[in-house]
């Protein structure tokens, strides 16, 4: 073999994929933060610092990472949700707070809708792709999807019925999100499927 065919010659090289599996960290981000704001939804307490802090913190930054890690493991579905939902709750948390700090004025009820409403849009496409995906994403994507539709509904119309409905759809998809990514850190750990994610 010549110099030139030895260096023509393609090398292959196999690099295997040792980090952490992101997916769970960024469900139990978002499935806490939702569980936190749909007790409020639905009447057990007042807006405040406690869905704040983990709407900036945990719902907002800890799922931006795990977008970002998911990115790493060309996780197109997961980088997309996870940094748009991390955003979201950022989001959120700014349009209760800038009034507060006097940067503008309080959200009308219009533009609250409105914000609502092209999340919700969003998320029903987010479902539809699930469809491709795991039982456990279906179900946790569908019940977002339904839980946006009677958050608009309700602050369109001004319907605290509604939105404690809303409150009680949340917590049951918080909880699914919670599930779903606690299955997956459950049998990861014990090499078996231990929770079946379908």
């Amino acid at each position: 073999m010549t110099d030139r065919e030895r260096t023509e010659t393609n090398i292959s090289v196999n690099v295997q994929d040792r980090t952490a599996n992101p997916t769970p960290l960024g469900l139990l981000a978002f499935g806490m933060t939702t569980v936190m704001l749909n007790l409020h939804n639905a009447g057990f307490f007042a807006i405040g610092s406690t869905i704040f802090a983990i709407g900036i913190f945990y719902g907002g930054i800890a799922q931006i990472i795990a977008g970002i890690m998911e990115w790493k493991k060309n996780n197109t579905f997961g980088t997309t949700a996870f940094i748009s939902y991390g955003f979201f709750w950022i989001s959120l948390v700014s349009l209760f707070l800038m009034p507060v700090f006097g940067w503008s004025p309080a959200v009308p009820k219009e533009a609250l809708v409105s914000f609502l409403t092209i999340w919700g849009l969003f998320t029903l496409v987010m479902f539809i792709i699930t469809l491709r995906l795991s039982r456990a994403l279906q179900v946790v994507f569908g019940l977002l999807t339904v839980l946006f539709l009677l958050l608009v509904a309700g602050n369109a119309l001004s319907n605290t019925t509604i939105l404690q409905l809303a409150g009680i759809v949340g917590i049951i998809c918080g909880l699914s999100a919670m599930y779903t990514g606690l299955g997956q850190v459950l049998n990861e750990v014990y090499k078996e499927p231990v929770i079946r994610l379908g």
